[in-house]
């Protein structure tokens, strides 16, 4: 019955910069806004396919949440960085280890590379891989991924 997910939603301190960050910084596009009750949502990729609801709420209840952004590997891995850098985001990867190089989590196999938003909650551009999984590997390099997985 289920064939993936459709929406899912997050609170901000801010709703006007949150808007603007979704929109201008990550370019997703606004669809719905209502004022009254200080929510916005917008179209993830093509319209109507799936949805990110964002709902302005005092600091003290914003709890921080996390999520992905599908993507293409050659998006992730050549353009994923660069953008988050164009935008003034910091690029990190899933071992905060100080390297901004997307990393494999060889379980799945998906190569990510993390960023967060104005208000803290941990965004991700992933790519599924081709290939097997391995989870014996842990969480890798790409190069070391494309070495140990052939």
């Amino acid at each position: 019955m289920i064939k993936g997910l459709f929406e899912t939603h997050i609170y901000v301190e801010d709703l006007e910069r949150s808007i603007g960050f979704y929109s201008n910084v990550l370019g997703l596009k606004q669809c719905h806004y209502e004022e009254e009750r200080r929510i916005a949502f917008f179209w993830i990729g093509k319209p109507k396919e799936a949805m990110l609801g964002i709902w302005e709420k005092p600091k003290a209840e914003i709890d921080i949440r996390h999520f992905a952004f599908r993507c293409e590997v050659d998006d992730v891995l050549n353009k994923s960085v660069p953008f988050l850098e164009s935008k003034s985001l910091q690029p990190y990867n899933f071992l905060k280890s100080g390297n901004h190089e997307p990393m494999v989590f060889a379980w799945m196999p998906a190569l990510a590379i993390y960023f967060n938003d104005p208000d803290g909650h941990a965004l991700e551009f992933i790519a599924i891989l081709e290939g097997e999984a391995r989870p014996d590997l842990g969480v890798v390099s790409y190069e070391e991924w494309l070495n140990r997985s052939n």
